[in-house]
């Protein structure tokens, strides 16, 4: 009878996949007393098994593909692999990138086909389990082991590999969970981590470092060199339990899928770059020139850099996500240090012939280790204004106000998800299969945005709002034409004489920006509290404390709400409340505040016009879900709102104040509006840029007397009709 062929993949780099496979053999062997094949087919770890068995193969996983066809038998597969004294037969990995790069899909399937009538049990290590060889494997395998830990991203990342396998169709049977290193003290409990993968756990290994780091020491498996341990009697149970539950006799009956290894070599139109740091295995070279065609030696160049990199700084245990600008300056310096000193020993085969090139290759192997990829030179560029990523193939920027496509790409989908993972992980944030979607910032505090599939058809989309290095003042919106001089006098005093105020905008248009400088116009002596769900805000005064919301953690528990933050506000004793903007039944809450003592408190909403924005109002009261009468709500809002400043982008890519509208009370059942400047709109010039001018409509609002009343001197004729 035929053997079985057990796949193992780790969902990221460091959970132990290497040792469990490893171990997970030997078990095999002391508990049954058959010899069992191990296969070292990571190919990103290139040797990672070596160490842990003591082995130093001649040959490679890369020259058995290279067989010729025929039948395999123990005297065929001799030269290729190693016989142990102990008593399993080893296969390894090349150790080096470019000749994995030589394996031959095709005879790699003719390898496992035939292998099973030569071994009763073979474990092959396939790395991360996402490229074609490991494909390859899991179509001829009976189970797939996935190995994971009680850890958040490494989590996020096995849901990663299992949607993957899913994806192309793998019997979810076949898949196995086993959590390793798992220690009594951590918060994320095996049960937990079975109800987020929404899949049992076939097994749990202890956490024993001790035990570990003696056996890799002594290049000895755990379970040859401490047999007692509670450790390697982990791994007997797991196998004890594959064989008292028959579960790879049925598992054998499953059908599995055969052109899981084609698909993915059609997928992989590019190689995988741009590895997180310490994450070797999404470096690229596990690529298979089978799968992926000829890759160029720019390419090629600036991965063997950038693995010897790893290698040579141990990024694996560096904070590359710091957020001191001293720390970050000194690891940029250090880094660059020992780029240059890899770049002096490589062979650059003329690639590098010039000074230019040299520093392109730097910057981009840079880029890649300590920043956001091919994403930092538009993040560098001040004309660039916001980064809309559609694709892994398709960039927009936004410049002087218009879309344009910009030249800049991602390798692959991978390399995305890693510099995703970069942005959102120092927040304390996540994004997955079960939160798809998340809102997180940079460190000069641009906005990002990130939806991923299954919601995003076309892989990852990344939308970035750049935040500007220089803080825009009111002087600056005079120089775009946004606003005249007078009316930012007009809306200084209505911030000074604590009016309450709501900017209203469409998406894009420039609403958190003007309300940072309306923020800026209250007085150095108050208590400001802002509130927002991504930290935007950059106020000039001292007094100010901010406040920045929170997403369910990986239990699904721990959200903070805009709700709940308005409310702590309250106990805080602000002078000012500013609030980012209000999405749902916080605005309520905003409107209780302004009506309870919180005067001059500013927010955002979404709408086209100042009335859409008093409809929009009421519409995000009721999500609060109290079912407030209707005439309540629209009494709270005319007691509350003061003035509406609608910000709108206009088709030539121009940002203006259109309108500043006051709310003048109840007419009825109706909430009474009242413009007092509008922008006319009056034709356009030569490039097609709008040609306007802001015009008073003649109304002079009834919260003037009120503020000269307070001592504030505000000229009538400003309201005078032009």
């Amino acid at each position: 009878m035929a053997g079985h062929i057990i796949a193992v993949v780790g969902g990221k780099g460091g959970v132990g996949k290497s040792i469990f496979a490893a171990n997970l053999a030997i078990a095999y062997l002391q508990n049954f007393k058959q010899r069992p094949l191990l296969v070292d087919l990571d190919l990103a770890a290139l040797g990672d098994q070596n160490i842990i068995l003591g082995q130093n193969p001649a040959k490679s996983i890369v020259d058995v593909s290279k067989m010729p066809p025929g039948p395999i038998d123990p005297k065929a597969l001799a030269p290729f692999m190693v016989n142990a004294p102990q008593g399993y037969s080893y296969i390894g990995a090349p150790r080096d990138a470019i000749l994995s790069r030589d394996l031959d899909l095709d005879g790699l399937g003719r390898f496992l086909k035939n292998v099973t009538n030569v071994f009763n049990f073979v474990v092959i290590d396939c790395g991360q389990g996402t490229d074609p060889s490991a494909m390859k494997v899991m179509e001829s395998a009976t189970a797939i082991f996935v190995v994971t830990t009680a850890d958040v991203i490494v989590i996020n990342q096995t849901k990663r590999i299992l949607g993957k396998i899913a994806e192309l169709l793998f019997p979810p049977e076949m898949v196995q969970i086993v959590v390793n290193r798992y220690s009594q003290n951590s918060i994320i409990s095996p049960q937990i981590i079975q109800k987020n993968l929404n899949r049992p756990l076939f097994g749990v290994i202890p956490e024993d470092s001790a035990t570990c780091e003696s056996a890799l020491a002594k290049s000895t498996p755990l379970c040859l060199a401490n047999p007692s341990a509670p450790i390697t009697r982990a791994y007997h149970d797991i196998v004890r339990k594959i064989q008292q539950t028959n579960l790879l006799e049925t598992l054998a009956k499953l059908k599995k899928p055969t052109g899981a290894a084609s698909k993915m070599q059609s997928q992989l139109q590019v190689i995988q770059g741009g590895a997180a740091p310490g994450e070797s295995g999404k470096d690229g070279v596990s690529n298979l020139r089978s799968a992926v065609g000829p890759v160029d030696p720019w390419t090629q160049m600036k991965l063997r850099i950038h693995k010897a990199l790893i290698d040579a700084m141990d990024l694996k245990k560096t904070d590359t996500n710091t957020t001191d600008p001293k720390q970050r300056a000194v690891l940029r310096e250090r880094t660059q240090k020992a780029i240059f000193d890899i770049l002096n020993s490589e062979d650059t085969g003329g690639l590098l012939s010039s000074r230019e090139l040299k520093s392109q290759m730097v910057k981009e192997v840079l880029d890649e280790a300590l920043g956001l990829g091919p994403l930092e030179d538009l993040l560098g560029d001040d004309n660039v204004t916001e980064i809309m990523v559609n694709s892994r193939d398709q960039i927009y920027i936004e410049k002087n106000g218009r879309n344009e496509l910009s030249k800049t790409t991602f390798s692959s989908e991978q390399q995305m998800m890693n510099v995703i993972e970069r942005i959102v992980t120092p927040l304390g944030r996540r994004v997955d299969e079960k939160v798809p979607f998340v809102d997180a910032r940079l460190p000069d505090g641009s906005r990002v945005h990130v939806i991923i599939p299954p919601l995003a058809l076309r892989g990852p989309t990344i939308t970035i709002r750049k935040f500007p290095k220089k803080r825009i003042l009111y002087k600056d919106l005079i120089q775009f034409g946004s606003m005249t001089e007078e009316i930012a006098d007009f809306l200084r005093a209505c911030v000074e004489g604590k009016l309450n105020i709501v900017v209203s905008g469409g998406t894009g248009s420039g609403k958190t920006t003007l309300l940072n400088v309306l923020s800026n116009f209250i007085p150095a002596t108050e208590r400001i509290i802002t509130v927002e769900d991504s930290a935007e805000l950059q106020l000039g005064q001292e007094h100010v404390v901010r406040l920045e919301t929170r997403p369910k953690n990986i239990e699904g528990e721990g959200e903070v709400s805009i709700r709940d933050l308005i409310k702590c506000c309250l106990r805080m004793r602000p002078d000012r409340i500013v609030v980012g903007e209000c999405r749902g039944g916080e605005a309520l809450d905003m409107l209780q505040a302004m009506n309870t003592g919180h005067s001059g408190s500013l927010t955002t909403l979404h709408s086209n016009n100042p009335r859409e924005c008093i409809s929009r109002l009421e519409t995000l009261v009721m999500m609060a879900g109290l079912n407030l009468p209707a005439k309540a709500i629209k009494e709270n809002i005319a007691a509350a709102v003061n003035v509406i400043i609608q910000q709108t982008r206009l088709p030539d890519g121009s940002r203006r104040v259109t309108h500043i509208s006051e709310v003048t009370g109840m007419q009825g059942d109706v909430i009474s509006l009242q413009d007092i400047f509008l922008f006319k709109q009056e034709g356009l010039d030569k490039k097609r840029k709008i040609i306007g001018r802001f015009v008073p409509t003649g109304f002079i609002p009834k919260f003037v007397e009120e503020m000269e009343a307070k001592g504030m001197k505000i000229s009538r004729g400003l309201f005078a009709t032009k």
